[in-house]
């Protein structure tokens, strides 16, 4: 059972799950669930996991331990981690259009799972957390950063190519492919040097074109 629960919590990823959830879906009674959660707590402490659950908001969440963030810092900024994935690129072109937007909704528009690209954009400050959505479980909702809109030139998210993309039929990879022109020529990947010389006061086009 434990086990179950561990999968279910890293499966429901930064949404976590409330103890009434897992016990619906588990089909066990609420208090043992309590119980079983109460006991990985411990165990996972006790065994010096490199996990830890977490109860934020009434829902429970896997996550990492803050006293290994120096690692995380390291391996976020690993020059072969650097380049935004295609994944990367596309669920960051659903956020800048589709703003605010749930995982869930970036999901169904890409049709697969999304929580690393969300991890990825997330860390290197591209989108960030602009509120929760009035639906079960208060999920979060995403949008782009003001480092986002510094790197493009943008004033505001009005300004994306094609705007008119915020209603409507969305086309993933016609919005992606016109959000990323912008970058310039042939380059088609975001990398954190680019990223960082936007902190420096550059403009996006710089050295792209």
């Amino acid at each position: 059972m434990k086990s179950i629960i561990e999968g279910l919590l890293f499966a429901s990823g930064d949404e976590g799950l409330d103890a009434k959830q897992l016990a619906e879906v588990m089909e066990l009674d609420l208090y043992l669930i309590r119980d079983l959660l109460k006991d990985m707590r411990t165990e996972f402490k006790r065994k010096g996991r490199g996990i830890q659950i977490v109860e934020v908001a009434g829902a429970y969440q896997l996550t990492t331990l803050a006293e290994h963030a120096p690692y995380f810092e390291r391996l976020a900024y690993t020059p072969s981690r650097s380049s935004l994935s295609q994944a990367a690129l596309e669920t960051l072109s659903i956020v800048a259009y589709k703003q605010p937007i749930t995982r869930v909704e970036i999901e169904e528009i890409r049709g697969v799972k999304c929580d690393r690209a969300l991890a990825t954009l997330t860390g290197k400050d591209l989108i960030a957390e602009v509120g929760r959505a009035d639906a079960v479980g208060r999920p979060i909702l995403y949008g782009t950063s003001k480092q986002f809109l510094e790197y493009f030139g943008l004033g505001s998210i009005l300004e994306l190519p094609d705007s008119t993309s915020f209603q409507g039929n969305f086309d993933l990879e016609e919005e992606t492919r016109m959000l990323f022109d912008r970058l310039g020529g042939d380059q088609k990947q975001l990398t954190l040097e680019d990223v960082n010389d936007g902190h420096d006061g550059h403009d996006g086009h710089d050295g792209h074109e």
